[in-house]
C-alpha cells in the first residue's frame, strides 16, 4: 500500500525499488515520508471501509431475502458477485 501511496502522490514516479522512487530515466525522486505515511493510512482506511460496506450490503440483502422483501440493485449485485 505504501507504493500505491507514492504513485498517488508523485505521478512522475514510474517504479519503486525498495524505498527508492524513480522516474522513467531512473532518476531518483525524493518524497515526503510523512505525506506517504498519511496517504498510506488513507488508502488502507478506504479499502477497509469498502470491505465493510460490502459486508453490510450482503447482510442487508440476506435479511431482506429472509423477510421476503425486495432487494435494491446494489444488494442484488452483491449477492450474485457483481
Amino acid at each position: 500500500m505504501k507504493h500505491e501511496a507514492i504513485y498517488n502522490l508523485y505521478p512522475n514516479v514510474t517504479k519503486i525499488n525498495g524505498d527508492v522512487a524513480m522516474d522513467n530515466n531512473d532518476n531518483i525522486i525524493e518524497y515526503d515520508v510523512s505525506a506517504v505515511d498519511t496517504k498510506t493510512t488513507e488508502l488502507e482506511t478506504a479499502e477497509a471501509n469498502e470491505k465493510q460496506a460490502k459486508i453490510d450490503l450482503k447482510a442487508s440483502a440476506k435479511a431482506k431475502l429472509m423477510a421476503g422483501e425486495a432487494l435494491t440493485e446494489d444488494e442484488a449485485n452483491v449477492m450474485i458477485g457483481g
